[in-house]
């Protein structure tokens, strides 16, 4: 492991090189499709996962020119700071000026990360004990989407940095209504759950990058379980230990995840075992499992982390990583993004990357 865990970091570095001389200097990566990189602003969901990247490149290789290129990019995002009309400004900020305080201590990033709860903060419906995901639609009185879990590691860090406990309250209350109203009998989670924000009442349950409301989208149950796992680091709540525990063995138990670990891009695709696979739902649950692993102890530690070895290995392989100077610079092949609206399929996409980098690195810190 420790061999292959080098290897892919020598091979992002180079990589990585490619893929900022194909970006525009003001922009960040987004994507490669039909032969061509495509990027986008700051106020794209995705945006602070390629400066998260390059700050996990550098981590590992000590080498200055990913921190320079990082800050480069983080300067571009500053502004998201005060955006409110999306709630994925947890992934947009903490991934990147999160990774970037933890490795520089620069008090300028601590602010940022702030200021960014303090904005998320505002999408709270109180009544409802839920934060907001998007705006609403002819269709959604009040969506809430199981990817918000992801979002609360920067309220939860924020209340711990600061002194407004009001961010991990919000955290918690979001999560605690999250296990009330999003999971099945199985611990699958629904993709979107539509709330009346004055009630709290359930209006219904859906999806929209699944396959079926009923079915268990596979980048869904990922963030599930790497949110409640996450949400157990901060708050040593057993519920959430509890909760992430039963989410992995729905994973892990399911008789359509494949030997090799990569799901299927929803686990009750039609045409499996022909169907495609989501190497970034593979690589989120990686880095899920790892820090599991650190919660729990014997035969059932031992599972998760074999899983996640296993994630890893396929994910290194030629099937998965990309050869060197393809892919428009990105290192994993074979994601999905949202296969219903016909976006992003099969296709290398930013946050593959991103987890799959953080799940080498937490292999290396705690179990090498």
């Amino acid at each position: 492991m420790k061999k292959m865990i080098q290897e892919d970091f020598e091979f992002a570095e180079k990589q990585y090189q490619y893929l900022g001389k194909a970006t525009p200097s003001n922009e960040l990566p987004k994507t490669f499709e039909k032969n061509k990189n495509l990027s986008t602003d700051a106020y794209d969901w995705c945006s602070g996962f390629y400066p998260g990247s390059l700050l996990y490149i550098y981590e590992y290789t000590k080498k200055p020119v990913f921190l320079d290129e990082a800050k480069k990019k983080l300067a571009i995002l500053d502004t998201v700071k005060y955006y409110t009309k999306l709630h994925d400004i947890g992934f947009m900020m903490y991934c990147s000026f999160g990774n970037a305080y933890r490795l520089t201590k620069n008090e300028e990033y601590k602010k940022v990360i702030i200021e960014s709860s303090k904005s998320l903060a505002t999408r709270y419906r109180p009544d409802a004990k839920v934060i907001q995901s998007w705006e609403p639609s002819k269709n959604l009185a009040g969506p809430v989407i199981i990817d918000n879990m992801m979002n609360l590691e920067m309220l939860e860090w924020a209340s711990q940095n600061s002194n407004d406990k009001s961010f991990a309250n919000i955290a918690e209350n979001h999560a605690n209504t999250t296990i009330k109203n999003h999971f099945r009998p199985d611990y699958s989670s629904y993709h979107c759950v539509d709330y009346d924000f004055n009630t709290g009442e359930v209006l219904k349950r859906v999806t929209v990058q699944g396959y079926s409301d009923p079915s268990a989208w596979s980048r869904g149950q990922g963030w599930a379980l790497y949110g409640y796992t996450m949400m157990y680091r901060f708050t040593k709540n057993p519920a959430y230990l509890d909760q992430a525990k039963h989410i992995a063995k729905f994973i892990l138990d399911n008789p359509n995840l494949p030997a090799d670990k990569i799901p299927y891009w929803d686990f009750d695709a039609p045409n499996i075992p022909n169907a495609l696979r989501d190497a970034s739902a593979g690589a989120i649950y990686a880095s899920a499992l790892l820090e599991l692993g650190q919660y729990t102890s014997g035969k059932e530690k031992q599972n998760y982390v074999d899983v996640a070895k296993t994630i890893l290995k396929e994910l290194s392989s030629p099937k998965y990583r990309a050869p060197l100077g393809s892919n428009g610079g990105y290192l994993l092949k074979h994601s999905v993004g949202s296969l219903p609206h016909k976006s992003e399929v099969d296709v290398p996409l930013t946050y593959a990357d991103y987890y799959f980098l953080e799940a080498l690195l937490r292999y290396k810190k705690w179990y090498l």
